[in-house]
């Protein structure tokens, strides 16, 4: 099977989370009018967990990529903030219960972020250029808070 990406979008990628960027006029301007607030741009969301800042090193991949895992966190969100202007490749699965069903990928444009939503089937974290570092925010807590599905037929994912 191969999958071709799609451009990032808020109304695309809602149904898996939220995109986070900067486009448009600020919310509202702060400290002295000299930055741009982007107001409560994803739904974070830790169960009875707290929020976590982690960095993340990933090594970066290249298209065409070869899907061969899914993951999930059923009890928080987990969002990927690049520290680098690069877009990095997001894959998204429907929720069919227990498993995955239909994987969507998604190319980020340069200053994109994503949050997903708890419970959310998607890729690891797949810089496509150097550095691949990445601030990550998720739940830390009790209980187990990740779900992998290796798939049974590897899925390509090419540049649409």
């Amino acid at each position: 099977m191969v999958i071709r990406t799609q451009p990032l979008t808020a109304q695309a990628f809602a149904p898996y989370g939220d995109v986070i960027e900067s486009r448009g006029d600020p919310d509202m301007l702060i400290n002295e009018g000299l930055c741009g607030r982007f107001h409560d741009r994803a739904q974070l969301d830790f169960g009875d967990g707290r929020a976590g800042l982690s960095l993340f090193h990933a090594t970066p991949r290249s298209l065409p990529y070869m899907l061969t895992l899914l993951e999930r966190h059923p009890l928080g969100a987990q969002a990927f903030i690049p520290m680098s202007f690069d877009p990095f490749l997001v894959i998204v699965a429907q929720d069919l219960g227990s498993k995955p069903g239909k994987i969507t990928a998604f190319l980020s444009a340069a200053g994109q972020a994503i949050n997903f939503h708890k419970g959310t089937w998607h890729g690891v974290l797949t810089p496509l250029s150097a550095p691949g570092l990445f601030t990550v925010i998720d739940r830390i807590g009790d209980g187990n808070n990740l779900e992998e599905f290796r798939l049974e037929h590897p899925v390509m994912i090419e540049r649409g």
